[in-house]
């Protein structure tokens, strides 16, 4: 049988075809120069993550926490967390710590859909406002840090923003008026910043919005009324800031939203009956206000409350006794009030511990052992 041989022009084909995938898997060199300028400005002492960050090494290629497109060699992850189950963390026995501040190299890299620089306690500094210029990031994740200044006022140019997490750091002044363009934007959190100001009043032009996270802040103002129009919200934090004025009624139809904290702030009224009587709702935490009037008496058989928690506010009259037919209330909290007359008997009182009512004018029954 006669052996083909290879023809100069396939060879040469071949030889094209290889060089090709060399190229197409090559950091872009533009990329790599932007990361080892990022890494510069960081100094991570424990777990060495930095270590494959070699300048003789293609970044797309074993770089820790780095990731490109296969097809252009662009970097497009960058996804470093302090707290992780890899295998470099549990082989240390312990969370990272990390140290600098975020370069402003890191907006070279014009590709990036995903930058996560989270949790690792030590990076300072501010967030380059160039951060804006990448028109491809989805995801922003700079939580648990000691960042500080602003939220960058054109925030809202990066259009194809899903999450924006600026939990636990050190940031402050108000929430940039263009925030509130972000149409894909899915999963805000502010949580435990010094940001203050008023809450947007058309917040609730963040359609797609699922949960807005912006508890322990410096928060002002009263609860915007175009919230309502958040059909996909399903957990709404504003705790511990100072929002004022009544808890609006239309709160309690929202259809989707099931996580409510509105503790430690300066809401003043009553609790609208919609609230309570919303089957929806699985922990509603309204506690630490200046709430006034008797809890609405409008609990019933959908009722499921995993924590209800109306503790510390001006609450007066009679624990509903319709409270006793809910479906399930895991924890209850209604202590620190002006609360009076019995407390109904069975379900949920049954469970709960005396410390649920302590501190009211004159309840009786129940775990209290205090004589009606």
């Amino acid at each position: 049988m006669t052996k083909l041989l290879p023809s100069p022009f396939s060879s040469l084909l071949a030889v094209v075809f290889i060089s090709l995938i060399s190229i197409v898997h090559c950091c872009s060199p533009k990329d790599q120069t932007a990361l080892n300028a990022f890494k510069s400005s960081l100094n991570e002492p424990n777990l060495g993550i930095f270590n494959t960050w070699s300048e003789n090494t293609d970044c797309c290629k074993g770089w820790y926490g780095i990731s490109c497109d296969p097809d252009s060699g662009r970097v497009t992850d960058i996804s470093l967390r302090g707290e992780s189950e890899d295998a470099i963390f549990q082989k240390a026995g312990r969370s990272g710590y990390m140290t600098g501040s975020i370069d402003p190299a890191v907006c070279d890299l014009t590709a990036l859909s995903s930058f996560v620089l989270a949790d690792w306690k030590g990076i300072s500094g501010e967030i380059p406002t160039c951060i804006t210029s990448l028109a491809s990031l989805r995801v922003i994740d700079l939580a648990g840090n000691k960042i500080t200044g602003e939220i960058p006022a054109e925030i809202g140019k990066l259009t194809k923003l899903a999450v924006l997490n600026l939990a636990e750091n050190r940031m402050s002044g108000e929430i940039p008026p263009s925030l509130t363009s972000l149409a894909e934007l899915k999963h805000l959190e502010l949580t435990e910043n010094g940001i203050s100001g008023e809450i947007p009043a058309d917040f609730g032009s963040l359609k797609m919005l699922s949960r807005a996270l912006l508890g322990r802040n410096e928060l002002a103002g009263s609860i915007p009324g175009s919230i309502s129009g958040m059909k996909r919200l399903a957990d709404l934090d504003l705790s511990r800031n100072h929002i004022e004025g009544p808890i609006p009624e239309w709160m309690g139809s929202m259809k989707v939203l099931s996580v409510l904290n509105l503790d430690s702030n300066s809401l003043t009224g009553p609790i609208p009956g919609s609230i309570l009587s919303n089957s929806g709702f699985g922990v509603l935490n309204l506690s630490r206000n200046a709430l006034e009037g008797s809890i609405p008496d409008v609990f019933g058989s959908t009722t499921y409350f995993m924590s209800l928690d109306l503790s510390h506010n001006n609450l007066s009259g009679r624990i509903p006794d319709s409270l006793s037919s809910a479906k399930f209330v895991g924890h209850l909290d209604i202590s620190h009030n002006r609360l009076c007359g019995p407390i109904p008997m069975g379900s949920p009182f049954d469970h709960l511990e005396a410390s649920s009512f302590s501190d009211n004018e004159c309840l009786c029954g129940g775990p209290l052992m205090k004589t009606c």
